[in-house]
C-alpha cells in the first residue's frame, strides 16, 4: 500500500487513514469513476497502520453503527452536533451504512441493545472491506507520512500545497504534494487540529468524553462486579445541579468496579458533562438514585409499608420485595450507611432512620475523584467549530476546496456505534460534494 513518489497533482488529498478518511476516499473515487474519470486520490496516514482505531473498536468486534433509523431520535445520542447532524442523517444514516457494507459482502447482526456488529465479530473484516474497496476504487494510501503544514494559494488551479514529514525509514517520500481539494479526517489528533487552525479555523478545545468515574467510597468497597439495571445519575455543583446539559439526569445501567463506577449511565453522564467536569478537574459530587424511577416520597411509602407489614423478628438487612432489582450486597451496604445497626428489626425502625435510608436509596451522594478511560473507546469532544462548516457539503465556510469529516469536528457521540456513524455520514457527504465540485 505504500507509495513513495508522485508527480501528478492530487484531485483529493485525504489527511487521516481512519474510518472517515477511508470512507470519504472510497466514495469520492467511486463517484468519479462512475463518470468514466480516473481521479488521483491519496490517503495520508501518519502512523504505520491504516484503520488502527477501527481494528481495536468494540473490543475487537467493531460496533460500526446503531439500529436507530429516525434522524430526530438518532441525534439525541450526540452531546455535541445535535442540530447540525439532523439534516446530515436525513441524507446518510445507519440504514445506508448497513446497505453499504452488506453490498460489499459483510454480513451484519443487530444485538438486543441496538448495536450492530459484523456476524463474524471481527473488526478485521471491516478493515479488510475498507482496504479492498479503496484498492478497487484506485485510492492510494501512504503510511508513516504526516502532513506538517498546508499552504493555500487563492485563485490557483491547484491551490493546496502539502508539506510532508516522512518517516525516517521512507527516504523516497517527496517533501511536498499538490492537491485541488483537501479533506481533513484526522480524528482527535493534535496534529490535525493544528492544521485546521493554521487554515483559519477556530478550535473548540478538545477534552475527554466517554470515561468512567473514580470514586473511593466505603459504600462501594468490595462490591466490584455488582450491577444495577436502571439508576438515575446527576452531578451536583454545591447543593444544586450545574446549569445546562451537565446538570441533566442520566439514566441507564450501572456497574460497580474496583476503581469506582462504570456502565452506560456513567458513560452518558461523562459525555454530556464532559466540558463541565474538565473545567472542575473531575472533582464533583455524584448523586445516585439506586431505585429509579422511585422518588423520595415513594421510597418512604415503600419503607413505611415494609415496617408496618414485616414480621416482628424480621431485620432491616432483609431487603423489601419492592426493591428486588437492588442487589442484596448493595442493600446491606446502604442500610449500614444510613446508620442502621445490622441487628435492627423493621418493626423497631425509627422515622429518622427510615428517612435516612430513603435518602441513601434515592439521593446518595458520592465524591468523584477523577476519571478513567473506557477501554479502547476513548473519545474526545472538541475540534473544528461547527459554525465554520457547511453541513450540506461538509465544506469549510472559510476556504474553498477544504472539507471535514469525523471526529476532527466538534462532534462526539455516546457509546454504541454512534461515533462511527458520525464518521460514515460526514465522510459520505464531504466526498459526494467534493466529487460534484
Amino acid at each position: 500500500m505504500q507509495v513513495c513518489s508522485t508527480s501528478a497533482p492530487l484531485d483529493l488529498a485525504v489527511i487521516g487513514g481512519g474510518a472517515a478518511g477511508f470512507f470519504a476516499a472510497i466514495r469520492y473515487a467511486e463517484l468519479r469513476r462512475e463518470r468514466g474519470e480516473k481521479p488521483h486520490v491519496l490517503i495520508l496516514e501518519q502512523s504505520s497502520q491504516a484503520l488502527g482505531k477501527v481494528l481495536i473498536s468494540g473490543g475487537g468486534r467493531c460496533n460500526l453503527t446503531h439500529a436507530c433509523f429516525d434522524p430526530a431520535e438518532l441525534v439525541q445520542h450526540y452531546p455535541r452536533g445535535t442540530r447540525e447532524l439532523h439534516s446530515a442523517f436525513s441524507r446518510f444514516q445507519p440504514a445506508d451504512t448497513i446497505e453499504w457494507f452488506q453490498q460489499r459482502g459483510v454480513s451484519l447482526k443487530t444485538e438486543a441493545d441496538g448495536r450492530i456488529f459484523p456476524v463474524s465479530d471481527s473488526a478485521q473484516e471491516i478493515v479488510n472491506c475498507l482496504l479492498k474497496s479503496a484498492a478497487r476504487a484506485g485510492v492510494q494510501v501512504w503510511l508513516r507520512c504526516a502532513v506538517a503544514a498546508i499552504q493555500y494559494t487563492p485563485g490557483a488551479n491547484i491551490p493546496f500545497t502539502l508539506h510532508l514529514r516522512a518517516h525516517k525509514n521512507d527516504p523516497g517520500m517527496p517533501g511536498t504534494l499538490h492537491a485541488r481539494q483537501v479533506l481533513l479526517a484526522t480524528g482527535g489528533s493534535p496534529g490535525g487540529m493544528r492544521l485546521a487552525e493554521s487554515l483559519g479555523h477556530t478550535l473548540q478545545p478538545p477534552v475527554p468524553s466517554l470515561f468512567t468515574f473514580r470514586i473511593n467510597d466505603p459504600r462501594l468497597m468490595g462490591l466490584a462486579g455488582v450491577s444495577i439495571p436502571t439508576v438515575g445519575l446527576q452531578l451536583l455543583d454545591g447543593a444544586k445541579p450545574p446549569a445546562g446539559q451537565a446538570g441533566e439526569l442520566q439514566l441507564g445501567a450501572l456497574l460497580i468496579t474496583h476503581w469506582g463506577l462504570s456502565g452506560p449511565a456513567v458513560l452518558r453522564l461523562s459525555a454530556w458533562a464532559a466540558r463541565w467536569l474538565h473545567a472542575n478537574h473531575y472533582q464533583a459530587v455524584l448523586q445516585i438514585n439506586w431505585i429509579y424511577p422511585q422518588d423520595l416520597n415513594q421510597a418512604l411509602a415503600t419503607l413505611h409499608a415494609q415496617r408496618t407489614g414485616a414480621a416482628r423478628s424480621q431485620q432491616v438487612v432483609s431487603r423489601p420485595q419492592a426493591f428486588t432489582a437492588l442487589p442484596q450486597r448493595l442493600w446491606r451496604r446502604l442500610v449500614e450507611a444510613a446508620g442502621i445497626p445490622s441487628q435492627q428489626r423493621w418493626a423497631d425502625l425509627s422515622k429518622d432512620l427510615l428517612r435516612r435510608l430513603a435518602l441513601e436509596l434515592v439521593a446518595g451522594r458520592y465524591p468523584l475523584q477523577g476519571k478513567a478511560a473506557f477501554k479502547d473507546e476513548f473519545v474526545t469532544c472538541g475540534g473544528v467549530s461547527l459554525k465554520e462548516v457547511d453541513f450540506q457539503r461538509m465544506h469549510s465556510h472559510l476556504m474553498p476546496g477544504l472539507y471535514f469529516a469525523g471526529e476532527v469536528l466538534d462532534i462526539d457521540g455516546l457509546t454504541g456505534g454512534f461515533n462511527f456513524q458520525n464518521a460514515w455520514t460526514t465522510a459520505w457527504i464531504a466526498a459526494t460534494a467534493a466529487a460534484q465540485a
